[in-house]
C-alpha cells in the first residue's frame, strides 16, 4: 500500500463520526481506484481539486445537490438533466469509487507548506532537474515519461509533490515500462504502449518505435511502480515547491476565445 494511502485509511477511521451514518468511511483500494477515474474523467471539467465548477468544491465536500453517498452515485452515473453534468459511464461499483476518492480529498495533504514560484519551476524543470530527459511539456522534451503539458489539470499540487520525492508508488497503466528478451537473447526495454496476446508496441529507451511479436520474446515484464529516483535529496524544499507551482501550471492548450 502507498504510505500516502496509509495516511487516509487512518483519517478515515479518526474521522468515522464526521462523515456521518449516510456516508460510508473509504477503504485505500477504492480511493486508489477512484482516483484513477476522477482523474481520467472528472477532473477535466472539475479539475484536479475539484474546486474548478463555481459553487461546488469537491475537495471539501461541498456539492449542490447531494447530501449522501448515494446522491453522489446517482448523479455520477445518471448526470443532472438541464445542467453541465452529463451522465457517466460508470457501473455502481466505479461510482461508488469516485465517491470514496471525493471523500479521501478533504482527509489528505492539499498542497505544499511552501509558496512556489513558477518561473523558478520552469527554469528548474528545464535545467537542474532534468525532467525534459523523460518527459514532454508543449512538444519539448523526451517522449519516454508522461507528457506533463497538461498535468497541471489533472494532479493536484499535493499529488504532484508527492511524486516529485517519493515516486515508488504504483504508476497509472498508460504510463507503465516494459521489458522483453527476444529468443535471440536481445534485452529492450521502454515505455509500454499497448500489448496483446500476439504483441507487444513500446517506445525503446532511444524513442523508437518497436513492435515484437509474442511468439519471437523468451520473457516480457511489466513494471508497476515507478523507476524515477526521488528528488528530495537533489532539490531543496523551495526548489520542490518552485517545482510544484510550475507543474500545477500547465493546463495545455487553451482554447481561444470566439
Amino acid at each position: 500500500m502507498a504510505p500516502w494511502l496509509l495516511v487516509v485509511a487512518l483519517a478515515c477511521i479518526s474521522a468515522t463520526v464526521r462523515l456521518g451514518a449516510q456516508q460510508a468511511v473509504p477503504s485505500p483500494p477504492d480511493v486508489e481506484d477512484g482516483q484513477r477515474l476522477f482523474v481520467g474523467s472528472c477532473a477535466n471539467c472539475h479539475g484536479p481539486d475539484g474546486d474548478a465548477v463555481p459553487g461546488v468544491d469537491l475537495g471539501h465536500n461541498q456539492f449542490r445537490r447531494a447530501s449522501s453517498d448515494a446522491d453522489l452515485i446517482e448523479i455520477i452515473r445518471r448526470g443532472i438533466p438541464g445542467t453541465a453534468m452529463p451522465p457517466g459511464n460508470y457501473s455502481n461499483t466505479q461510482a461508488t469509487q469516485i465517491v470514496a476518492y471525493l471523500r479521501s480529498l478533504g482527509l489528505s495533504p492539499e498542497r505544499s507548506t511552501n509558496s512556489g514560484d513558477v518561473s523558478r519551476g520552469q527554469a528548474l524543470l528545464e535545467g537542474k532537474g532534468q525532467c525534459l530527459t523523460c518527459h514532454q511539456v508543449n512538444g519539448r522534451g523526451s517522449r519516454l515519461g508522461p507528457d506533463l503539458s497538461d498535468v497541471g489539470q489533472l494532479r493536484r499540487a499535493a499529488d504532484l509533490e508527492r511524486a516529485i520525492v517519493d515516486p515508488s508508488g504504483p504508476v497509472r497503466p498508460q504510463n507503465r515500462a516494459v521489458l522483453v528478451v527476444t529468443k535471440d537473447g536481445e534485452t529492450i526495454s521502454g515505455r509500454l504502449l499497448n500489448h496483446d496476446t500476439f504483441t507487444v508496441l513500446m517506445l525503446d529507451s532511444t524513442e523508437r518505435l518497436r513492435a515484437f511479436s509474442t511468439s519471437a520474446l523468451r520473457e516480457v515484464s511489466f513494471s508497476k511502480t515507478s523507476s524515477k529516483t526521488s528528488y528530495r535529496d537533489k532539490l531543496s524544499s523551495q526548489e520542490i515547491a518552485d517545482l510544484v507551482a510550475y507543474l500545477t501550471s500547465l493546463k495545455g492548450v487553451k482554447a481561444r476565445e470566439p
